[in-house]
Order: structure tokens, then C-alpha cells, then sequence
């Protein structure tokens, strides 16, 4: 299983449909508004890391308002 935090930037006024569309990607498994560098961040669960990076890409950085993102993997201990 692959685990990725995605830091998520939206332009002004438009985090409350970025976080709606996000909502209803599948892979995403928590959302969370956030203060300061990045408005979003989402937890992504997938089967393989080329997925996870097919979401963000494909998928994520597509979404009409998002404006950047950062993301970080995480392992299983």
C-alpha cells in the first residue's frame, strides 16, 4: 500500500470547491482545511506509489482552482 500526504494551494475563493471536488475522489481517505502556506491537505491510500502519483497528477492538480501542490510519502512501520 502506498500512503501520500498532498499539501494542497488554492486561489483565493475557491478552497470550498476544490475541497467539495476532492471529496469525492475515492483514493483521498482524509481532507483537512488548513491556516498558513497551503489551504488543504489530503490523505491518499493507494496500491502503488505510480497511482498515487497519477492521482496528484492527473487528477488533483487538474482540479479548477488548485494552484500547487507538495507531496509527501509515508512508509508502514
Amino acid at each position: 500500500m502506498a500512503i501520500g500526504f498532498v499539501l494542497i494551494s488554492t486561489a483565493p475563493t475557491k478552497e470550498h470547491d476544490v475541497y467539495s471536488k476532492l471529496l469525492k475522489i475515492s483514493e483521498i481517505t482524509e481532507l483537512y482545511p488548513l491556516f498558513g502556506d497551503y489551504d488543504l491537505i489530503a490523505k491518499l491510500e493507494t496500491d502503488d506509489y505510480n497511482k498515487l502519483g497519477q492521482i496528484v497528477v492527473e487528477v488533483i492538480r487538474g482540479i479548477d482552482g488548485v494552484i500547487d501542490t507538495k507531496t509527501l510519502t509515508g512508509i508502514n512501520f
